[in-house]
């Protein structure tokens, strides 16, 4: 039994990378085609693309009454945002991660005020649906901030080469590739949510720790390798967009859908007390990186490591 899942899980999470890669470059070329700048373009197509194996798999464990795993999902794979994917950056390319601009100052502002905001809400024991109106009202409120100024978002593209002439013919196949992807993963985070919840059954330990570490890590691939290619690449504009993005969309949309279908019940919160204190401590840290030096740098990449190591030591000893 548990050698089938595993290997379900596993194709699950190729499928998962794959689809993900899929989407991703499908919306990139449609949002040239919508003009946005490259901090917009990371923060919304690239995030929303990113976040939708979260959605995926956060509604399909709600369907299967086990909301927990979205929520472990959604709170490990910010944590390892606010770390190992900024620290991976700087590691592999060596490039510093620029973080000067309003829009970027301001919008670190609310990527930590709703990476915050779920942990908060839930200290009741309970994210009911309430709670999840609130979350999909924060990222209301955040997407009116930006689109209600248009030079926010707006920028004219040099026309330089095939890919910067954007036709409407591969923008109706780029809607095709994105719509193929999507298929996919469907059908990879179901196989990876009946196989998470396999193994915490098997193995005893609790849904909430799969979903923090395993499936948290998994989810988080996508925009860890675009924000890697965005750098050896240069275009570092777009770093942090699609972080941040990537931080607030679980957080707001995903966890808001889920407590909706299915209001998210915690009884034991000490596989969550760990995570939640580092979560804090990243998101303080990234937050002081990004308003005072106005770039992260390889003293910071390595602290924001650390933390991420430390994160995975005590989740583990903690089981």
């Amino acid at each position: 039994m548990i050698g089938l899942y595993t290997f379900i899980f596993i194709f699950s999470c190729i499928i998962l990378l794959y689809s993900g890669g899929l989407l991703v470059k499908g919306l990139t070329r449609i949002a040239r085609f919508l003009k946005w700048k490259k901090f917009v373009v990371a923060f919304f197509v690239m995030a929303f693309a990113g976040s939708i194996p979260n959605l995926f798999i956060g509604i399909n464990s709600a369907f299967h009454k086990i909301p927990q795993l979205s929520f472990g999902d959604v709170v490990g794979g910010n944590v390892i945002d606010l770390t190992l994917a900024v620290a991976l950056v700087f590691l592999i390319t060596k490039v510093s991660i620029p973080a000067r601009g309003q829009l970027i100052q301001t919008s670190s502002v609310f990527t930590i005020a709703v990476a915050l905001l779920p942990i908060i809400l839930i200290l009741d024991g309970k994210l009911g649906r309430g709670d999840g109106i609130l979350l999909i009202s924060a990222f209301i409120f955040y997407a009116f901030w930006l689109f209600s100024k248009k030079e926010r978002f707006s920028k004219v593209y040099e026309r330089k080469g095939k890919d910067s002439i954007i036709g409407f013919k591969l923008f109706i196949k780029d809607l095709v590739s994105v719509i193929f992807a999507l298929i996919l993963l469907l059908g990879a985070t179901d196989g990876i949510v009946r196989s998470a919840s396999v193994f915490a059954e098997n193995l005893n330990v609790p849904i909430s720790l799969i979903g923090i570490l395993v499936v948290g890590i998994g989810n988080a691939l996508p925009e860890m390798y675009f924000a890697v290619v965005s750098a050896k690449k240069g275009e570092t504009g777009m770093i942090l967009g699609n972080l941040m993005g990537s931080i607030m969309v679980p957080a707001t949309l995903v966890l808001g859908i889920v407590a909706f279908i299915c209001p998210i019940e915690i009884i034991n919160f000490s596989p969550y007390a760990i995570a939640r204190f580092f979560l804090v401590m990243a998101a303080l840290f990234f937050f002081f990186a990004v308003r005072t030096d106005g770039k992260i740098t390889k003293k910071e990449a390595i602290f924001l490591l650390g933390i991420y190591i430390a994160f995975v030591f005590f989740e583990l000893l903690a089981k």
